[in-house]
């Protein structure tokens, strides 16, 4: 059985009483598109859920698979080598909103200043992922549409945090000088608002904003295979924006299916690495 399917016949399994799906993952924008998880692959799952739940998760496990539900987005959790974490990959890192970064450090996590930078630091899961972390005393947290316009939805980072922990950002470092064209691709093909993230170029959807940068010596591997094997889209009426994006040219890894419990899934990779699941099912469930 594939890796996704098993994690998400795990979110769905209802004997485990997991927090509610639609409580995690935003409202979808326009295009039907919202966050819907991140996938890592570590040698060891327990280990890597304590992190996960100190930063303010709530896990639940069967089996192998573990889903720790934040708002905005769900961490899945599978056991396996990888060949590295994100640093090095094309998908540099992920980064959260807490309220407090002394809470998150009273709940035993150690933190990494940025010096200067103040209300930002990092943190290291147990096999050195770097989590970016950002409490609301960050002045670079804002985000600015292209446009000039304002909606509810991207306004949320120019709001203090409603609750103790949220999704904010993923940091691609682009190898090539390709950051407009990044930001045009992931505007287009999800229906993101393109704007400014402080000081870079990004694309906002609900439950997370995409930041780029060109860094010609970062790497560039794709993410399949690294830790963070994946990154995934809870997309309404998914087989019908499939058959979208394939008109438009996009090449799926694995074309549109059903698995056994009802959920859509499908798989594709971004012109410059990084792999991305679609999902269809999870925010009803």
């Amino acid at each position: 059985m594939h890796r996704l399917t098993v994690a998400l016949a795990f979110v769905l399994a209802p004997v485990v009483g997991v927090p509610s799906a639609d409580a995690q993952i935003a409202a979808p924008n326009d295009a039907g598109v919202a966050m819907g998880h991140l996938h890592y692959v570590v040698r060891d799952v327990e280990a890597n859920a304590a992190f996960w739940v100190a930063l303010g998760g709530e896990a639940e496990r069967v089996g192998e698979t573990v889903v720790v539900s934040f708002p905005d987005v769900l961490v899945l959790l599978d056991e396996g080598p990888s060949s590295g974490g994100t640093e090095g990959s094309i998908l540099n890192h992920m980064a959260f909103r807490v309220q407090s970064l002394e809470t998150v450090a009273a709940a035993g996590l150690e933190l990494e200043s940025l010096g200067s930078f103040s209300g930002i630091a990092n943190v290291y899961s147990p096999e050195g992922e770097r989590i970016e972390l950002f409490d609301d005393t960050a002045t670079n947290l804002t985000f600015t549409r292209d446009d000039g316009g304002a909606d509810p939805v991207s306004a949320r980072h120019n709001r203090l945090l409603d609750g103790p922990v949220r999704s904010h950002h993923l940091h691609l470092y682009l190898v090539d000088d390709a950051v407009e064209e990044a930001q045009r691709w992931y505007a287009t093909t999800f229906g993101g608002v393109p704007g400014m993230r402080w000081q870079y170029d990004a694309v906002d959807l609900p439950g997370i904003n995409f930041n780029f940068s060109f860094n010609p010596d970062a790497g560039g591997v794709p993410t399949q295979g690294r830790m963070l094997d994946h990154i995934g889209f809870e997309v309404d009426d998914l087989e019908r924006f499939c058959r979208t994006l394939e008109a438009r040219g996009v090449t799926f890894d694995e074309p549109y299916r059903r698995d056994h419990g009802g959920i859509g899934y499908a798989f594709l990779t971004d012109p410059w690495g990084v792999r991305i699941a679609l999902t269809e099912g999870l925010r009803s469930r």
